[in-house]
């Protein structure tokens, strides 16, 4: 089985819905997929505890009511069998897709950096434990702490305090000052000044990180050094996130140049490969504002209309000033890279500790000599953390790039039109 479309998107956040819709206004034929059940990717995800804003419903219903867009939910890339093609699968079946275009809009994940306990029951990312919340965990009364760096911290924070958890502490890393001066240049975006005194909570400490997530079978507490100060809470939960990593691993395996860990873009959000465009948190960190511009740009100019990208230029400029004041505020203090203990766990999947890491070169080597990124996760959670904590580069990631059936692979023998 096969299908052909003039423009594929892949990622229905903000960036892909966005894409959808300016290429929509054309005769071209549409293809938008994600691996979501419903469209909004992470920072609009969808679920029973879900309170999914009205800017984004607004923009899902108008995207899917275009005639010629063809939306696929449930659905992962797993492979690029040939030029111009994709080897994708959903829940029943895997097909490849052929394109003239394709715009990537695939997104970030959270940096999660090893630290004594971060592997204990009760302790997640804090975009996960949003995340989890959102898809129906219940927290009500739980006790929370939440720690790590960036504005995320208190959106998830917001997120449990409105499902009834009980919030203890919120650890932000970088320092008062820091802070601060990103505050007071707030009111250059006024949508998100107001938003700040909307998730702004009483137990925000800077100069704040964690230390150790405390228990034996689950997580009984958090030690934290808070200002020069060893602090440990009892707590229930523990959501720790050190900001987001580019997921630029499609991007990299299509050949487009990665610059600073994100998919390099032109003016026209177009990458170093001939007809493959990148826009939204893929290319770089800015919120849900800059995604959609940058989402509308790289529709545009994907079906030919320059003028109406170029319209677009400025609005994408003043959030990417957004975008640059967020990155130095929020720059992670390099005492997080001491966190690890020697037997400290840095990749989950194959129970391999920092002290087998210490000494090799690079991330192949220590990969060759001690499995670390060859189980489940393929690399995702412990490579992001050993290029934070060791320098080191991960090699293009090699397909299949999730699991998959025996059926979809067999697909890979197709034609290109069969």
């Amino acid at each position: 089985m096969s299908e052909y479309t003039n423009l594929l998107i892949i990622g229905a956040g903000p960036a892909g819905l966005a894409a959808a819709l300016a290429a929509a206004s054309t005769t071209a034929h549409i293809v938008l997929l994600d691996d979501n059940p419903l469209p909004g990717g992470q920072i609009w995800r969808d679920g029973p505890q879900a309170k999914v804003p009205a800017l984004a419903r607004q923009l899902r219903e108008r995207v899917l009511a275009c005639a010629n867009v063809r939306y696929h939910s449930g659905t992962r890339v797993i492979a690029c069998p040939g030029q111009k093609t994709l080897l994708v699968e959903d829940a029943e079946h895997g097909w490849q897709i052929r394109y003239d275009k394709l715009i990537l809009c695939t997104g970030a994940r959270e940096l999660l950096l090893p630290f004594p306990g971060w592997t204990l029951p009760g302790v997640t990312g804090a975009g996960g434990l949003q995340a989890l919340i959102k898809a129906g965990l219940p927290v009500r009364d739980q006790r929370l702490v939440i720690a790590g760096s960036g504005p995320l911290l208190l959106a998830s924070a917001a997120t449990a305090k409105d499902n009834g958890a009980k919030l203890l502490a919120i650890a932000e890393q970088a320092s008062l000052a820091a802070v601060a001066g990103f505050a007071a240049q707030l009111p250059r975006w006024p949508h998100k000044l107001l938003q700040s005194f909307t998730l702004f909570d009483r137990s925000y400490r800077t100069g704040s990180h964690v230390l150790a997530a405390l228990g034996s079978d689950r997580l009984e507490g958090v030690r934290l050094k808070q200002n020069g100060k060893i602090v440990e809470i009892a707590c229930d939960r523990l959501a720790c996130g050190f900001g987001l990593i580019a997921n630029s691993q499609l991007g990299q395996a299509l050949g487009c140049e990665v610059r600073q860990q994100a998919i390099a873009v032109n003016t026209w959000q177009a990458t170093s490969q001939s007809d493959i465009y990148a826009a939204g948190e893929c290319t770089g960190f800015g919120g849900s504002e800059r995604a959609l511009v940058e989402g509308a740009i790289a529709g545009h100019a994907a079906v030919g209309d320059r003028p109406a990208a170029q319209a677009l230029f400025s609005r994408r400029a003043r959030w990417h000033g957004f975008a640059a004041a967020l990155s130095k505020a929020f720059a992670l203090d390099p005492a997080l890279k001491s966190l690890a203990s020697a037997d400290t766990l840095v990749c989950r999947c194959e129970d391999v500790p920092y002290a087998a890491l210490v000494g090799h070169a690079n991330w192949r080597e220590a990969k060759l000599a001690s499995r670390c990124g060859m189980g489940a996760c393929q690399g995702r959670v412990c490579g992001a953390a050993a290029e934070y904590l060791f320098g080191w580069q991960p090699s293009a990631p090699r397909p299949p790039f999730s699991p998959a059936r025996i059926e979809t692979l067999l697909c890979l023998d197709e034609t290109p039109g069969a």
